[in-house]
């Protein structure tokens, strides 16, 4: 599953017609579904109607073909409850809700946020943990309580940490959907039982990757792990910034989207060019080149 980056012009202004060339090279190439509005879609930058008219307009765009999961979190639990309805109304088929950041809740608190939402807008619901940029880590103690809530069906894992999903499966039952949101412990991370990835790279390789991903769902090592080997180099540099940086720029370079990034973010520095063009060979990605 790619987390889909938002593409804009160099005035930050959101492009509709990148997004939907972006979603077409999805489809073509075998991404599982679009996750919109999440971390990479900078979703932390855009205001309130822009945020509901792109995951509205991405599902619109993919017509039904794949599912279309809209990132709704945020650190205000009214404020997760609009978006989470808007949407629904859009006519999305899931959302994903990143942990309260900044004000740092206590587990009692996720608990009851997420159980809020829930409550309050029928629509399947996904957790999502990244613990490294919202200084909030959601114990697997709470993942469990919150697993009973009917619309509550997985959580995305961003922690990196294997151990985590092992302590995850202890606890939850099997049809409780754990996802990792890590791309450099992804295939691992499948191949322990995890139901897929929530990737970043997927949004410059999606071929590639889902070939990997059908292979470590299979419970094939040897085929999982030789699959991701010409990917390692991207798991690692798109994010030798902070991402999306790095992914949007590759993206411009292979001539998909244009260089437009919304402050405090910037164009990845030059010095990280090479490094990642770089990477992008070793995947197999032309410059310039939609692939």
């Amino acid at each position: 599953m790619v987390a889909l980056v938002t593409p804009m012009q160099t005035d930050g202004s959101i492009d509709y017609k990148s997004l939907a060339d972006l979603v077409e090279f999805h489809i073509e190439n075998n991404t599982a579904a679009i996750i919109s509005m999440g971390t990479t879609g900078e979703s932390a930058t855009l205001d309130l109607d822009e945020h509901c008219e792109a995951m509205a307009r991405t599902v619109e765009l993919v017509n039904g073909r794949i599912p279309v999961i809209a990132g709704t979190g945020a650190n205000s639990t009214s404020e997760a409850l609009e978006l989470t309805r808007c949407a629904q109304q859009g006519g999305a088929d899931a959302c994903l809700l990143v942990t309260p950041y900044y004000n740092k809740p206590p587990q009692r608190g996720l608990y009851q946020h997420y159980k809020t939402i829930a409550e309050n807008v029928d629509i399947p619901q996904i957790l999502y943990n990244v613990p490294g940029r919202t200084a909030c880590d959601m114990l697997p103690e709470t993942v469990k309580q919150l697993s009973a809530v009917d619309n509550i069906i997985g959580i995305k894992d961003a922690t990196g940490d294997l151990n985590r999903l092992a302590q995850l499966q202890a606890l939850l039952n099997d049809d409780f959907l754990v996802f990792s949101g890590d791309d450099e412990s992804g295939t691992e991370f499948m191949l322990r039982g995890g139901h897929g990835v929530i990737s970043v790279t997927n949004n410059v390789a999606p071929k590639a990757m889902a070939a990997m991903c059908d292979a470590a769902l299979a419970g094939d090592r040897e085929l999982a792990e030789s699959l991701n080997q010409p990917l390692t180099g991207l798991h690692s540099r798109l994010f030798l910034e902070a991402s999306p940086i790095p992914v949007k720029w590759a993206l411009a370079e292979m001539g998909l989207i244009p260089r437009g990034i919304r402050l405090p973010l910037v164009e990845l520095d030059e010095q990280y060019y090479q490094p990642l063009r770089e990477a992008m060979s070793q995947a197999g990605i032309s410059i310039g080149v939609s692939a």
